[in-house]
């Protein structure tokens, strides 16, 4: 699926690493605690400006290309980065365990998935990709092979402890799942914490073999890599979370995104042997467009305003009739992302956006003044004499697209047309119901959402007709320099607060998927 339709599918997981970490929690975490409560609890909040600090807790096999990229944003923003190692499952058991800070980056994706299901981390980045690999001593003296040669007599073999670290996690994986666990157990010496601590002792002599990531024998000329098709059939993503006790989600998100950055970041990952994820380039304060349909306003714009003061960014919002918006575009104006009134309106300008997700839908009403004087009932009383109607502009706006379809399905269009009622034609639903309060019509046709905001003044008739129903979809514009910027805003008006606002606007919610 393409980046706006969007982000990040799952790799073979088990599940199997919840009830370790329970152990975690019981044992590693509490190691960790004392010390990293003590710097909690004496934390203020600094400043969303330019310089402060940060706290990140950093699996220890990505020591050498963070500490080089907490110094670069250090040198370009003054903010201080402060990197706590360890491994992933242990830094994980000390953030449950109270731990505090503001960024979790992990060896693999699944222990920041767990924290996001347990909500100790609210967002997450996806940085760059290692492999696992068999470290060994320069030339392979001792012909190791395959998984099973692990087991052969008086090799002396080292893993990463399971529930602490990722390369644990996978190495117990692949070993159970190529039935050669209960037989390399044997020959296990030592379970470590961090893969680094495998790399050592493989380079000082104390281990034959152990199961590495390829991007810890960097810097190693005594050791090499065994590249097993079992093992590199296993990349591991390597995602950075934004922390729900992080004070300072605007700096912590600025960093997440310099990490992810594919300008900044994404050169230092390879040059320590990553495969580095394709981020958006590092702006400190990015800066995006966004049209939207004016239907639509009232139901995004608070959570576009929590997002921008979350992310440290602006938004430029250009909300108008789609028509007016499409004529936009094709005269060379793109925005960043385009959320649409109808479906319509986004075919008309695909080949410049990535797949768009139907997000929600609107039906539209007869909206008619409180107590419906005139007595409509359906489409056909809007040709009665006398009348004065307001509808849609057909090519200014989706409204009045779908108004005028629906009016010649029903046979409608012309004997309205005959009447003389039809008095206006607007670009945006909100002037008609404006007009229809203040008396200068007497029923138009609108949004359930443009109806729902005058409720007390107005009254609706709905209308059930298949073609009475318009949907948004959401989509990213194909060269945006910020996809995975939008990504994250398209997951936040997937939240349950955002589907909230839609809903109380009379917005039937359809969802979409997840980035």
């Amino acid at each position: 699926m393409p980046c706006g339709s969007i982000l990040l599918a799952m790799n073979l997981r088990s599940g199997s690493l919840h009830t370790p970490l329970l152990f975690v929690l019981g044992c590693a975490g509490l190691l960790l605690v004392c010390g990293t409560l003590l710097w909690s609890s004496g934390r203020s909040s600094p400043s969303q400006g330019r310089g402060g600090s940060l706290r990140v807790h950093c699996a220890a096999g990505m020591r050498a290309p963070v500490l080089e990229l907490a110094q670069d944003y250090e040198e370009l923003t003054g903010t201080q980065v402060e990197l706590n190692f360890g491994g992933s499952g242990t830094l994980l058991a000390s953030i449950r365990a109270g731990a505090g800070g503001d960024l979790y980056l992990a060896g693999d994706v699944s222990f920041v998935e767990l924290a996001q299901e347990s909500g100790d981390v609210l967002e997450s980045l996806e940085l760059a990709s290692m492999k696992p690999v068999i470290g060994v001593a320069r030339g392979n003296p001792l012909r190791l092979e395959t998984l099973k040669d692990l087991a052969r007599p008086d090799l002396r073999v080292g893993l990463g402890h399971p529930e602490a670290s990722a390369i644990g996690r996978v190495a117990r994986e692949v070993l159970e799942q190529s039935g050669s666990w209960s037989e390399v157990r044997k020959n296990l010496k030592v379970e470590k914490p961090t893969v680094n601590e495998l790399a050592a002792d493989l380079a000082l002599g104390a281990l034959d073999a152990a199961i590495v990531w390829d991007t810890s024998l960097a810097g190693y000329e005594e050791l090499e890599a065994l590249r097993l098709n079992v093992l590199q059939e296993l990349p591991q993503r390597i995602t950075v979370g934004v922390l729900a006790t992080s004070q300072q989600a605007p700096r912590a998100l600025g960093f997440a995104r310099f990490l992810a950055s594919s300008d900044r970041a994404a050169p230092v990952f390879r040059e320590h042997g990553f495969t580095a994820s394709e981020g958006d380039p590092f702006v400190e304060r990015p800066r995006l467009v966004l049209m939207s349909g004016a239907m639509l306003r009232p139901a995004v714009e608070e959570t576009l305003q929590e997002f921008e003061l979350r992310e440290g960014v602006e938004f430029e919002r250009v909300y108008n009739g789609c028509g007016i918006l499409v004529a936009q575009m094709h005269a060379g104006t793109l925005p960043d992302a385009y959320f649409s009134c109808d479906g319509s309106f986004l075919e008309a300008v695909q080949p410049e956006f990535e797949v768009g997700i139907e997000l929600a839908s609107n039906p539209m009403v007869i909206l008619v003044q409180r107590g419906n004087p005139e007595r409509l009932e359906a489409l056909a009383d809007l040709a009665r004499p006398g009348l004065r109607i307001g509808l849609g502009h057909p090519e200014k706006s989706a409204l009045g697209a779908l108004t005028r379809k629906l009016l010649v399905s029903e046979g409608v269009h012309q004997p309205l047309q005959a009447s003389g009622n039809l008095k206006v034609e607007s670009s945006t639903g909100d002037l008609l119901v404006n007009q229809l309060r203040a008396g200068s019509l007497d029923a138009t046709i609108v949004y359930a959402s443009n109806a729902a905001l005058a409720a007390e003044h107005l009254q609706s008739i709905p209308l059930s007709q298949p073609g009475a129903l318009a949907i948004q979809p959401f989509a990213i514009q194909r060269d945006s320099s910020h996809r995975q910027l939008l990504a994250r805003l398209f997951a936040a008006l997937g939240k349950d607060e955002s589907r909230a606002r839609f809903e109380e606007l009379g917005f039937i919610w359809l969802g979409g998927q997840k980035p």
